[in-house]
């Protein structure tokens, strides 16, 4: 099971919030570039970045800032927040970014999802946030009538490889994950990878979700709050198949 530290990124500086709201915003790190390098020197070989600016206004607000982080770090990227077209995708993938996280718009808008699977395959995933089951869109404020599993079996039909699913209810919590959804999701889409997000807390965390079957979990809130170190998260890679 691969393990991704997470930066979010807002106004310029990496930040954690509670359930997604930007009124519950703490600065964890106030150079994003500068929290990458340490990922890097620590041996982490791929992060989790999430452009909140750009999942509140659809586009791809922090792009140079990335960009950045990118050259200076080496590292493997995915980027998800407020990614709406293909053209946003194009200029993603021009910028060497590994895997385009598309969120609210596979459940507005498939077809966009469908065209950058067939041009870009493995370098699109899908992003599922929820909320008692149901997927929420729009950066968080809004939630749909859409089951995630539904949604999850929607991707896997067009040909995504790769879902990363947030219970929105544990997001920054520190509560637990959802083991029950993962489950879940395993089950219904096998041939898909998901990745693990909100609510972990400890090491054992991340090993129940290995125990279950998932392909990656990130880590945001627990590394920050020095719950999970980034020598955990190598450990917890290493030895969990």
């Amino acid at each position: 099971m691969f393990v991704l530290p997470a930066i979010d990124i807002r106004e310029g500086k990496a930040v954690r919030l509670i359930q997604g709201d930007f009124l519950q915003k703490t600065v964890v790190h106030p150079n994003p570039v500068a929290q990458a390098k340490e990922f890097k020197a620590a041996g982490i070989e791929m992060m989790h970045i999430v452009d909140l600016d750009g999942a509140l206004m659809g586009k791809a607000t922090n792009a140079p800032l990335i960009e950045e982080m990118k050259k200076e770090t080496g590292l493997k990227i995915e980027v998800g927040g407020g990614i709406r077209t293909l053209g946003q995708v194009d200029a993603y993938v021009s910028l060497g970014i590994d895997r385009i996280i598309i969120g609210s718009a596979a459940l507005q808008n498939p077809e966009l999802v469908k065209k950058a699977v067939i041009k870009y395959g493995d370098k699109i995933a899908v992003g599922i946030d929820a909320k008692n089951g149901k997927v929420a869109i729009s950066g968080w404020l809004d939630v749909s009538e859409t089951d995630y599993l539904q949604l999850a079996e929607e991707m896997a039909r067009i040909g995504v490889q790769t879902i990363i699913y947030t219970d929105i209810a544990k997001d920054g919590t520190l509560a637990g994950p959802t083991f029950e959804d993962y489950a879940k999701l395993t089950q219904a889409v096998p041939d898909v990878q998901i990745i693990a997000s909100g609510g972990v807390s400890k090491k054992a965390d991340l090993l129940k979700l290995a125990e279950l079957g998932v392909y990656g979990t990130i880590v945001g809130k627990a590394f920050y709050n020095g719950t999970i170190s980034l020598a955990d998260m190598l450990e917890v890679e290493k030895n969990a198949d």
